[in-house]
């Protein structure tokens, strides 16, 4: 048993965060994980049409019949994600620089696009990406692509929101493997060794807590209830509702950013974030749509 519980508190040491790299090229798990998860996200869309589970909502996009449809429905898919990817990565970045760490950016703005360290000029990558600035980037590319498409905004969500837990799966499965965004330190046998630890003690696995609560357990919840019409028009308001409490539980275990810290020496920022979340999903839940002013012309 003590043989094995040492194997398990160490094995994020025993993960290398890259897999090859050439020169100053390399590869990473967390990139490939990112990879993953918009592959898997797109097939589970892609399978929804198929089934055309929604997809009757977009029949003005595709061809009624013909062989070109399905290349149309890849195309729609292709073309949504695309914008959204763009949505969440510019908002999670801007996102990042404006709540978690605006003075350092206001004194070297170049670093906000740059991927070089501002004090060294050693190649780092462009480090820090904010969730919620990506889901206001997001929702903002979702608007233009409806604008743009000439689409329905809560068909389009009923549509696309099952699928997006399945993507964060990976996606903390990816900051798992990168050996970042570890939990608080702790005593007990859950917790595990992380090398980019400076004080080098356990701590929680804050990132398979969050795959689990954010990534498995909401996709299970929302791929069973997808088509249930008791939800229809209101899944993009319970997704907010579902992901503002499971980030809410998950950050009581991630440990703070360094910067920012603690408010009232309770709560993390991520957690005041959710709060809002959660206020705004449970407004999209409970506003009739027509009478709602936001987005009310989608």
């Amino acid at each position: 048993m003590d043989t094995f519980l040492k194997f398990y508190q160490h094995i994020p040491e025993q993960i290398n965060p890259e897999i090859f790299h050439i020169g100053f090229f390399s590869v990473g798990w967390y990139s490939v994980m990112y990879l993953v998860a918009f592959f898997v996200v797109f097939r589970l869309l892609e399978r929804r049409l198929q089934l055309d589970e929604g997809g009757s909502s977009f029949e003005n996009t595709f061809e009624k019949k013909g062989k070109d449809k399905l290349e149309k429905q890849k195309g729609f898919i292709l073309d949504f994600m695309y914008v959204c990817f763009l949505g969440v990565v510019i908002g999670g970045r801007l996102g990042y620089v404006l709540f978690y760490n605006l003075p350092f950016y206001l004194a070297h703005p170049l670093a906000i696009i740059s991927p070089f360290d501002a004090a060294t000029g050693e190649l780092i990558g462009i480090y820090g990406m904010s969730y919620h600035g990506g889901l206001i980037g997001a929702l903002l590319a979702v608007l233009f692509f409806v604008r743009f498409r000439k689409l329905n905004f809560w068909a389009l969500s009923d549509f696309v929101v099952p699928a997006i837990p399945a993507g964060y799966l990976f996606g903390r499965i990816g900051n798992f493997l990168n050996g970042e965004l570890y939990g608080r330190a702790t005593d007990i046998w859950i917790g595990m060794y992380f090398p980019s630890d400076a004080l080098g003690v356990l701590r929680h696995p804050s990132q398979l807590y969050e795959a689990f609560l954010e990534g498995f357990l909401l996709f299970w919840l929302f791929w069973r209830i997808r088509n249930k019409k008791v939800v229809q028009g209101k899944l993009l308001g319970l997704y907010l509702i579902g992901y503002a409490v499971a980030r809410f539980i998950g950050e009581f275990f991630r440990e703070p950013d360094e910067q920012v810290g603690l408010f009232m020496s309770y709560f993390t920022l991520g957690q005041l974030f959710s709060l809002a979340m959660l206020i705004g999903g449970l407004v999209l839940v409970f506003c009739e749509r027509r009478k709602c002013a936001i987005i009310k012309q989608c």
